[in-house]
């Protein structure tokens, strides 16, 4: 069944030949936008730490004055989140592998990792400081504490992504349809295969795009495929389960 909604399409799509193993590979335009986001998000880190380095200065001059302590630990606050919006962001555009699981830990959880690093010393300044009163402890350390655990959770990614998990999406999409194409709807939480699926084509939705598996990830970060449209496709083409073959290990690129 087509559609009556209006299609946009995103970009071209990638062509493959039927029940074809490939290598997804990271586009060149999305390395160079991710080590862009690194680096940015890098810089705000930086002077994130520094923004703590400021608060805690400030604790060695009396008489303290705490609100400049509590302006630099939401300027650090501010910072750290915004870092790591941006790093998470070039992590989905570019994601490590993996085979090396403590790289692929510090670059997935980077951003929960510098949260601490940009609160906790100052915390313990705080708690440990002779210049303070205990109410004073008590508010500053409340403070630096709830931008410790907001910087955290924003930081941590539950569900990092990984070039195998891109690799395996891509090459399912391929295998189903022949091709690497797709569509989404600006609320949808799956990606399907046909346009007519049903649970798009509703009442709600009156735009569909269509695009490849990396585009609907990088655009509207969704990462599973409609049961519909994959069962669909399986009975309509004749596919046999037992016949598909999971992607290979993706192969490193070597940078010229």
């Amino acid at each position: 069944m087509a559609t009556t909604k209006k299609v946009t399409r995103v970009s071209g799509t990638d062509s493959a030949p039927e029940q074809v193993t490939r290598t997804q590979v990271i586009k060149p335009e999305d390395k160079a936008k991710a080590k862009q986001l690194r680096m940015i998000a890098g810089i705000l880190w930086v002077l994130a730490i520094g923004a703590q380095v400021g608060a805690i200065s400030l604790l060695f001059k009396v008489p303290i004055n705490m609100m400049w302590i509590i302006i630099l630990i939401a300027v650090d606050l501010v910072l750290v989140i915004i870092g790591s919006i941006l790093w998470k962001k070039s992590n989905r555009l570019d994601p490590a592998s993996k085979k090396d699981k403590v790289k692929f830990f510090i670059q997935s959880q980077l951003g929960m990792v510098t949260a601490i690093i940009a609160f906790l010393p100052l915390i313990v300044f705080i708690l440990t400081s002779k210049n303070l009163d205990g109410k004073q402890k008590g508010i500053l350390g409340g403070i630096a504490g709830a931008a410790l655990l907001l910087a955290g959770l924003i930081g941590a990614d539950f569900n990092p992504p990984s070039i195998e998990e891109y690799t395996e999406q891509t090459n399912r999409v391929e295998w189903l349809t022949g091709s690497n194409e797709v569509c989404w709807t600006k609320s949808g939480t799956r990606y399907h295969l046909y346009q007519g699926c049903s649970h798009i084509n509703t009442d709600r939705t009156d735009e569909i795009f269509v695009g490849t598996v990396a585009e609907a990830r990088e655009l509207k970060k969704i990462t599973e495929l409609c049961k519909t449209c994959e069962n669909k496709a399986i009975k309509e083409r004749g596919l046999n389960e037992a016949d598909y073959k999971p992607a290979a290990t993706p192969i490193p690129e070597i940078e010229e």
